[in-house]
């Protein structure tokens, strides 16, 4: 390891700034190709930055091509060119609205059940006590947890009561309730996988834990390389981004670890209302209530404008996940709360997940069609959730695939973006839950004649 010392310059965000700095220091010859880079939390330490702002910015280079990430190797100068690169590889938090958003943030919201949420809403503020329209309770209004209770039972195999239910604003916002539990007993040390989702680790680290990348393979999560920790978050329904599902047999391994250190598993219950090609396996939870946290949210299922999520906890932790929250921000909306419990009863909510479910499987198709004309690309994952990954075939750099789609107004995720300390092939994350409906084929032509470009 080197240490660094870089030209920071005012005047710019932190992450682009740093960025800048690091693309100077290596265009000037001053990091060498094959020079080894301080980890991100060095780094970050020895610059006073957030760890997930040098995360990022390792990311965005390494998709450009400047740096490389190599399994138990960390982070390399992958090249030093003496001129300026193309444009950047477009980011996902870009602010500048591409023409089409195919990365996989956000569900179709224009098939939102306006109708039926403005019927259940109408019902919850015509029949709410007035007792609704005071503070609510933090743990979640009781209705709304009884609703769920069943639903989830149904639905998702998840086996809980409503006094173990808590309602959250999401599943971020939930995750920092329990990180902050867990920190606050001394166990703080989070198994997360990698590839995975980086927002999530680092609500994990802004809550006090620390994350352990744990690599992904086809069959989901490694158990097997699961190191000493406290906790492991896993995406069991549908991996983001590698799109796998946990096989059963590392499911039951995955409890045995937690059973044999008295440790959680966290279950994202990504996607787990969304599979295509089959009836999909039932939460984790279901298996063993006592050792799992459940979460769940409406972002995805509805939209995530609604900001209601929910945890079905272990009995031992419900106290104090609800203490946690009274500190911070006491109650989530009554009147949501009630409206999404009669879109629930009137079964209008199941109703509205079977249009959905008919919708993303015929753009899958589509999108899958499209692809198959293009040559030497490869789809990993199941058929399920609103997002694929894409492997581009060698010789075809991340950075050149996602600068082309960038230029014909695409937006995508490199497969880069989402690594945190084990390298791989590189790869694009395509979603098809946006844009519009009538965008759409627009927006796959586009695609598809920007990847034969790069392959040109």
């Amino acid at each position: 390891m080197h240490d660094l010392h870089l030209r920071i310059e005012p005047g710019k965000g932190r992450r682009a700034a740093l960025e800048e700095a690091l693309r100077d220091a290596i265009r000037a010859g001053r990091l060498q190709a094959g020079t080894d880079l301080p980890s991100s939390r060095t780094l970050a330490t020895d610059l006073g930055l957030a760890r997930g702002t040098v995360v990022e910015a390792y990311a965005q280079l390494t998709a450009e091509g400047y740096l490389r990430t190599r399994a138990r190797s960390g982070t390399q100068v992958a090249t030093a060119p003496s001129t300026p690169s193309p444009a950047a590889v477009p980011r996902p938090e870009a602010t500048t609205r591409p023409r089409y958003d195919l990365r996989p943030i956000t569900a179709d919201v224009g098939a939102f059940p306006r109708n039926a949420w403005l019927t259940s809403l109408r019902h919850a503020v015509r029949t709410a006590p007035d007792d609704a329209f005071r503070y609510g309770a933090t743990q979640g209004h009781v209705r709304l947890r009884t609703a769920l209770a069943a639903y989830l039972g149904r639905a998702r195999g998840v086996r809980t009561t409503p006094d173990r239910i808590v309602i959250c604003a999401g599943f971020a916002h939930g995750l920092a309730l329990v990180g902050r539990v867990l920190a606050e007993r001394g166990r703080g040390r989070l198994a997360v996988e990698d590839p995975g989702l980086r927002p999530s680790r680092d609500t994990a680290e802004h809550a006090g834990l620390t994350t352990i990348g744990t690599p992904v393979d086809a069959h989901g999560l490694r158990v097997d390389a699961l190191p000493d920790a406290d906790a492991c978050l896993v995406t069991p329904a549908h991996q983001l981004p590698l799109g796998v599902t946990l096989h059963a047999d590392r499911r039951a391994s995955l409890l045995a670890w937690a059973g044999a250190g008295s440790r959680l598993v966290l279950e994202d219950d990504y996607d787990g209302e969304f599979r295509y090609d089959r009836q999909p396996l039932g939460a984790i939870q279901g298996l063993s209530p006592d050792q799992v946290v459940y979460f769940g949210t409406a972002s995805k299922s509805l939209s995530p404008a609604l900001r209601l999520g929910w945890l079905a906890l272990p009995e031992s932790l419900v106290g104090p996940v609800v203490r946690q929250r009274a500190r911070i921000d006491r109650h989530s909306p009554t009147l949501d709360q009630l409206a999404l419990a009669h879109l629930i009863e009137s079964g209008a909510l199941d109703r509205h997940l079977r249009r959905m479910r008919l919708r993303y499987r015929h753009r899958r198709k589509i999108l899958l069609e499209a692809l198959a004309t293009v040559p030497g690309v490869e789809v990993t994952g199941i058929a399920a959730g609103y997002h694929i990954t894409l492997l581009l075939p060698a010789g075809l750099a991340e950075s050149m695939a996602v600068e082309r789609l960038a230029a014909a107004g695409v937006a995508v995720d490199p497969l880069s973006f989402y690594r945190a300390e084990h390298a791989g092939p590189p790869g694009l994350v395509i979603g098809y839950g946006s844009p519009a409906e009538n965008a759409y084929p627009a927006a796959l032509a586009a695609l598809v004649s920007a990847l034969r470009s790069a392959l040109r």
